[in-house]
C-alpha cells in the first residue's frame, strides 16, 4: 500500500440497505472505487471475516477540554493534548471528529473565550498539518447568556470568513441556553441530582447551586437577545450552520426553526423530536443514552426515537467509544436493522452537517474504512484505514 490507495478483502462490507459477504474494498487516491467480491489484489489487507463499515463521524464531542485539563490546575500543551485525544478518537473508530468548542467564560468549568479561540486555532492548524491521522472539525458551543463568548465567537468567525454556501466548511454553531428550567434540565430536580453526582454536593447544596444559577442567568438574560440578532442573520446568509439545543417543547422548536436551524441536536420528549421532523430539522441523539438504555438527566431515550424513526445520527457527546458500541444495541433492541444502525453512526451525521463525500461504503465515496466485530451487545475496533495519503493504514 502506498499513499491514500489501498484495498481490503475477506470482510462483510455493510452497504447502505445491504450486507455483502467475502466483500472487496478499493481505495485509490483516497476514493472508494470499487466494492465487489471480485478477486483482491494482491495487496489487499486481509480483514479475517470482520465487518466493514464507513468511517464514523462524530458530529459533537466535548473530550479536548476534558484532556487539555487531566486533573484539576494540571493543563497539558494543547498540541499534546489533541494528539493524544486523536489516537483515542481513531480507535473507536471514528474518522471526522467535530470537537465541541465552548464560547463562555465559566470558571466552574475551566472554560474560557480565550482559551475557544486557543482551541479552534490548534485545531484548524492541525487539520491541514502532515501530522493528523483523522478530519478534525469545529462545533462552535454558543453559551446564550455569556456576552463574551457572543463576542469572541463573532469576532473568530468574522477573522476566518465563512462559505455560504451551507456546505461542509460551513462552520457549525451551537445555540446553548443551559439555564435550569428548560432544555435537557426542564425538570430542575435532574439538575440537582446532577451536581450531587458530579461535584459531591448534597441535596440541600445542590439545591442552592440551581437557584443561584438561574438568578445569575436571568440577570444576563439580554445577552441571549443580542446574540440572537446575529446568530439568526449569519444563519439566514449561510454563514453558520446553526444547531438548537436540547428542544424541549413544541415552542422552543418552533424558535429554532424561526431561527434558520438545521439541526435538532439531544431533543429532550418526543413531541419536540416529531416536530423537528415535520419542521425539517435533522435530529442528532447520543450515543451514551443508546449504550445506557436512557437519558441521564431523564428525558426521552434515544431508543424509543431511533424505532420512530425520529433520529438522523447519533454522536459521541462525551463517551467516543459509545457510537459503535451503541450499533449492536440498537440491532439487539429492536430498533433497527445493522445497516441502519450503522447509517445513524457514519451516513447520517455527515448529511446533517454537510458532508456528502462520506460515510457509506459505495464507489465515489471518501475511503475511510473501519474493521470490527460486532457481537449481540458489544463492538470491537479491529482496524481504522484512512483516506488520507499520510494515514494509509492505521490500526486501532
Amino acid at each position: 500500500m502506498s499513499g491514500a490507495s489501498f484495498a481490503v478483502r475477506n470482510v462483510t462490507a455493510v452497504l447502505p440497505d445491504a450486507l455483502l459477504e467475502n466483500a472487496v474494498v478499493v481505495v485509490e487516491d483516497g476514493v472508494i472505487v470499487d466494492v465487489s467480491q471480485r478477486a483482491a489484489p494482491p495487496n489487499a489487507v486481509d480483514g479475517n471475516g470482520a465487518y466493514c463499515l464507513p468511517g464514523l463521524v462524530d458530529t459533537h464531542n466535548d473530550g479536548l477540554e476534558r484532556e487539555v485539563m487531566p486533573r484539576p490546575s494540571t493543563r497539558v500543551p494543547v498540541e499534546f493534548a489533541l494528539r493524544a485525544f486523536e489516537s483515542r478518537i481513531r480507535a473507536a473508530g471514528i474518522t471526522t471528529l467535530f470537537h465541541g468548542i465552548s464560547w463562555e467564560n465559566d470558571s466552574k468549568w475551566n472554560r474560557t473565550v480565550e482559551l475557544a479561540k486557543e482551541f479552534s486555532l490548534h485545531i484548524a492548524d492541525y487539520r491541514e498539518s502532515d501530522s493528523s491521522l483523522i478530519d478534525h472539525r469545529l462545533l462552535h458551543r454558543l453559551d446564550a447568556r455569556d456576552g463574551d463568548g457572543s463576542d469572541a465567537l463573532r469576532t473568530y468567525l468574522e477573522d476566518v470568513g465563512a462559505p455560504h454556501d451551507f456546505g461542509g466548511d460551513t462552520p457549525l454553531v451551537s445555540f446553548e441556553d443551559h439555564t435550569p428550567g428548560q432544555g435537557q434540565y426542564t425538570d430542575r430536580s435532574g439538575l440537582v441530582r446532577y451536581l450531587m453526582g458530579t461535584r459531591g454536593l448534597s441535596a440541600e447544596q445542590a439545591e442552592v447551586e440551581v437557584e443561584n444559577t438561574f438568578l445569575e442567568r436571568e440577570a444576563k438574560k439580554h445577552y441571549r437577545s443580542a446574540a440572537l440578532s446575529w446568530i439568526v442573520n449569519s444563519a439566514d446568509r449561510g454563514q453558520i450552520r446553526l444547531i438548537g439545543h436540547d428542544l424541549a417543547t413544541t415552542a422552543e422548536v418552533e424558535e429554532a426553526a424561526e431561527w434558520g436551524a438545521h439541526i435538532a441536536e439531544f431533543p429532550t420528549t418526543i413531541e419536540a423530536a416529531r416536530l423537528s421532523r415535520e419542521r425539517e430539522l435533522r435530529i442528532v441523539c447520543g450515543a451514551p443514552n443508546v449504550m445506557r438504555g436512557g437519558s441521564h438527566s431523564g428525558n426521552v431515550g434515544a431508543l424509543e426515537l431511533v424505532r420512530n424513526a425520529l433520529c438522523d445520527g447519533l454522536c459521541s457527546d462525551y463517551l467516543p467509544y459509545s457510537m459503535i458500541e451503541s450499533v449492536p444495541i440498537l440491532v439487539k433492541e429492536g430498533a433497527c436493522t445493522l445497516p441502519r444502525a450503522v447509517r445513524l453512526v457514519t451516513r447520517g451525521p455527515a448529511v446533517s452537517v454537510g458532508l456528502e463525500d462520506r460515510g457509506l461504503i459505495a464507489k465515489g465515496m471518501r475511503g475511510d474504512l473501519v474493521l470490527a466485530r460486532i457481537g449481540e451487545r458489544t463492538a470491537q475496533v479491529l482496524a481504522v484505514l484512512t483516506s488520507q495519503a499520510r494515514a494509509s493504514l492505521v490500526t486501532a
